[in-house]
């Protein structure tokens, strides 16, 4: 088996999310139908990405892989860069196709991955209405950031997130900043080491709680490790949302990061 790093872009708007899903199109299922279409395999692959986006959501820097026993890898990878580009349609878009390093994982050798959400408070461009969401209330952007710091470092986010069994809510969140762009729309950028169900557009609803005065700082500040999720924080609509970056080591160290990805957090491990 070779494995195949695939980076790609789409607009979400008319997926039901990246995985795949009986009666439903996704961004997954026309990869992998694509891909077995272009090569003639005879059954459809299965592609692993680094970040599994909601519906809805976009991605601009999508990293996915795939496992393929086939002959003289290097030119399946130019024939999947060149044909898919053909053949896909035109909300999704493979940028680069190329053999993995040894220990790559698309999803557990990702060291941080970068969310940006996009929002305005103002004047709503009908071109920016599938990627920018509306809030009503003017938005403190300074506000926002003094918010944002205290969310900030290795906590049990909870209380942003839509529990599944089994999966662990602690996170080490690295990065958080709002900006308000040239046009008056405002950016909240996001990084950290991995995003559990619905905590981005989480994260970004209590900012927009303080930023617009409904909520205080403290009662931001006091929701990190607590137990369970909060009624009061409203999931932002997924439209704002893009998956920007995937950043992952060098390539001596893919295969002790993915190890090491894929052991449970706890309170007490480190800082990554």
């Amino acid at each position: 088996m070779t494995r195949f790093r695939i980076d790609l872009a789409y607009d979400g708007s008319d997926f039901h999310g990246w995985a795949a899903q009986p009666g439903l199109r996704t961004v997954q299922e026309e990869l992998e139908t694509w891909i077995g279409r272009v090569l003639r395999l005879p059954e459809r692959p299965l592609l692993v990405c680094a970040g599994r986006t909601d519906a809805g959501v976009h991605a601009r820097g999508q990293v996915a892989h795939l496992d393929l026993d086939l002959p003289d890898p290097e030119q399946v990878a130019s024939t999947l860069s060149h044909k898919l580009r053909l053949a896909l349609p035109a909300d999704v878009s493979v940028r680069r196709v190329a053999v993995a390093p040894a220990g790559f994982d698309a999803r557990f050798a990702a060291i941080w991955r970068r969310y940006a959400y996009r929002l305005t408070d103002g004047y709503a461009d009908p071109l920016d209405r599938l990627t920018t969401a509306f809030i009503r209330g003017r938005l403190d952007v300074a506000l926002v950031n003094t918010a944002a710091e205290s969310l900030l470092g290795l906590h049990d986010f909870a209380a942003f997130c839509r529990a599944r069994p089994g999966a662990t809510t602690i996170r080490q969140l690295q990065w958080l900043h709002a900006e308000r762009l040239p046009d008056g729309r405002v950016e909240i950028g996001v990084r950290a080491d991995a995003f559990c169900h619905s905590m981005v557009r989480s994260l970004v609803g209590g900012l927009v709680e303080v930023g617009t005065g409904r909520k205080g700082v403290e009662w931001l500040a006091g929701l990190p490790d607590s137990v369970g999720r909060c009624g009061e924080i409203r999931v932002m609509p997924a439209k704002g949302l893009v998956l920007e970056e995937v950043r992952y080591p060098p390539d001596d160290q893919l295969a002790n990061r993915a190890r090491e990805s894929r052991a449970m957090r706890s309170m007490t491990e480190e800082s990554m």
